[in-house]
């Protein structure tokens, strides 16, 4: 499979990304674990079918230090034992956030609650914004049909 066109090299494409890059590093930088952030990464890749961020992200939590069965639960987080009620409230939100045309509500104020009961205000604006992020990422590289799993650890910096 390949890409429809060099995205990753193109010069224009080069000035968006180096925005939504340091608006990433930004929210990547609060007091968010590197989990919560992974596994957020993660679950929005997943509900977007962007195999190129799933693939990123999965590599980068385990190299990060994340397990196997963490990693293979993420999508079925509900019925898995294996999160803290933070990161399934982080994760309840990224769902929502990630999903906000499938419903007319949007985000839930119960779900809201929930991440607002475990994170702080720091923490809130870092994880809203690294949905928002995550999900921008998954657009262009859903749209480009970019490749996934050659992705290395470390590999953008």
């Amino acid at each position: 499979m390949d890409s429809r066109l060099d995205y990753f090299g193109n010069p224009l494409a080069g000035k968006v990304l180096k925005h939504i890059n340091s608006a990433g590093k930004v929210a990547s930088e609060s007091g968010l674990p590197f989990a919560t952030q992974e596994l957020v990464k993660i679950r929005a890749s997943q509900i977007n079918g962007c195999g190129f961020c799933t693939d990123m992200h999965t590599k980068d939590a385990a190299a990060g230090g994340e397990t196997p069965d963490r990693l293979n639960l993420v999508a079925a987080w509900r019925e898995a034992t294996v999160f803290t009620e933070a990161e399934r409230a982080a994760l309840e939100l990224a769902e929502q956030g990630t999903r906000i045309a499938d419903a007319a509500g949007g985000v839930t104020d119960e779900a809201w609650a929930n991440a607002a009961n475990h994170y702080d205000n720091e923490q809130l604006v870092a994880l809203i914004s690294l949905i928002a992020i995550i999900n921008a990422y998954n657009r262009i590289n859903v749209i480009n049909q970019q490749p996934a799993g050659s992705y290395q650890p470390g590999q953008f910096g």
